[in-house]
């Protein structure tokens, strides 16, 4: 076992060739066995070959489905089944072509079980692999006292076989005693503190060769995405802020309209459906409209398909909860699989929306939020969205300082093709229980600010 924590990495990277090579092995032995008539006479079948590992590998990096010992092992085999079966279905269009004929699936799903079977036993195998190579960080974590920072404590905690939190100091304690603490972890964890003290922490950490795990704040993700340039011979962070140019704004809402267009065709069917179950289950309106603050604070009607009880913020009033009372029986259909949101389509088409962005927040959210964290606002320098960077990183019950980071991590690091993997990546959170996970009880409970004549239920 020593020789192999050496070159851990390597063999984790062998191991994780060697599940995707039996990938396409299956794939292989299916397209030559059943679709004959898809084969070329020469180097043709190499290009096919190759096609498939590269389709697999984009998959796979984009789901994270070779994530092992970062995600859960459950994650694990959820995204690379997912890789998986997008790169068969589009092998598929491509043997057909070749075929010119639309060919049987049938033998294609067969070698999908397979498959499915070798990603289940294989990520499991990898995953005990990992763990018996790399041993849990102890960790000291070090927090503001006056700040509820354990959220964080608590969830790294969770995650036994990667960290273990040994002890927790506040940073109130002297300097000189947390240096000493220091000593004795191998790797630390650095809340919201004082910034004096963390730039102290960090110059002794790296002195010491100690691993780092920080908690960033605003200002942390916005000159982490700064470049460097000099000025003879200085080096010199340059933080552009400038938004989105001319031209990435152009594509961004040609992207919007043309997806937007060809959404509302392919789902029109289901929403019709939607809308007359709803229509049929309370003779009750079918859309819920709710105001939301989206680019420059400008303020819209959402278009959400209801799923809640009629005024159910005049029953209870509250954020949603997991187990809710006023969500209706097709409001649990249709809320895990985020299908009470396809008339935002709608809003996309119209301008209000961008198919990528923040998450549009409530106009009392957005009060109540700006004035815990005034940074809060910066969220709006661009348009709000169907998805986003916090919808697929995080929950619905993530905390809006969370939220905050991660969507200034996309405003800060925004691109076209930043938006197409966003985009792909929903596919995988849609079947995600995590994703839709809602408020818990305590936390439920609407506190109305002064400012706020009403407040309507977040559905």
């Amino acid at each position: 076992m020593n020789i192999l924590s050496k070159f851990r990495k390597s063999v984790m990277l062998c191991f994780k060739l060697a599940l995707i090579l039996s990938m396409t092995c299956v794939f292989i032995s299916c397209w030559q066995n059943h679709y004959v008539e898809a084969l070329f006479s020469n180097k043709g079948n190499y290009v096919v070959v190759f096609s498939y590992l590269v389709i697999l590998m984009v998959f796979s990096n984009l789901y994270g489905g070779l994530k092992i010992g970062i995600l859960r092992l459950h994650e694990v085999i959820y995204s690379f089944s997912l890789s998986m079966l997008f790169t068969n279905f589009i092998m598929y269009l491509e043997l057909s072509l070749i075929a010119r004929t639309l060919l049987n699936p049938l033998p294609l799903i067969g070698s999908v079980i397979i498959q499915l079977a070798i990603i289940f036993f294989g990520c499991y195998a990898l995953n005990t692999a990992y763990y018996s190579m790399y041993q849990p960080h102890h960790i000291l974590a070090i927090v503001r006292p006056e700040h509820d920072q354990t959220h964080i404590v608590a969830k790294m905690a969770k995650i036994k076989e990667r960290y273990t939190i040994d002890r927790i100091i506040t940073s109130d304690t002297d300097e000189e005693e947390i240096l000493n603490a220091v000593n004795e972890y191998e790797s630390i964890l650095l809340g919201n503190i004082e910034k004096s003290l963390q730039n102290n922490i960090l110059s002794y950490c790296y002195k010491e060769r100690k691993r780092i795990y920080m908690s960033p704040s605003s200002n942390d993700i916005i000159i982490n995405n700064c470049y460097q340039t000099q000025i003879f011979d200085t080096p010199i962070l340059v933080c552009r802020n400038n938004g989105l140019t001319i031209e990435q704004q152009f594509i961004k809402r040609a992207m919007d309209l043309i997806v937007s267009i060809i959404g509302l065709l392919i789902a029109s069917p289901f929403m019709i459906i939607i809308a007359l179950a709803i229509k049929l289950y309370d003779r009750g309106p079918v859309f819920f409209k709710q105001n939301r603050v989206t680019k420059n604070g400008k303020i819209f009607n959402v278009l959400k398909f209801r799923s809640m009880v009629v005024d159910a913020d005049k029953i209870a009033l509250r954020k949603a909860t997991n187990n809710d009372d006023r969500i209706t029986p097709i409001g649990k259909i249709i809320r895990p699989l985020r299908l009470d949101e396809l008339p935002q389509l709608i809003n996309i088409l119209k301008g209000d929306m961008s198919l990528v962005g923040p998450r549009p927040e409530r106009t009392e959210n957005v009060f109540e939020y700006t004035q815990m964290f005034p940074e809060f606002d910066l969220r709006h320098r661009v348009k709000g969205g169907l998805t986003g960077y916090a919808q697929i990183y995080g929950k619905y019950n993530t905390s809006p300082q969370n939220k905050l980071n991660m969507d200034l991590i996309y405003i800060e690091k925004y691109s076209i093709l930043l938006d197409i993997k966003l985009l792909i990546m929903t596919v995988k959170i849609l079947f995600m229980r995590e994703s839709t996970e809602g408020f818990s009880d305590e936390e439920s409970v609407i506190r109305p600010s002064s400012s706020s004549k009403e407040i309507k239920t977040e559905e």
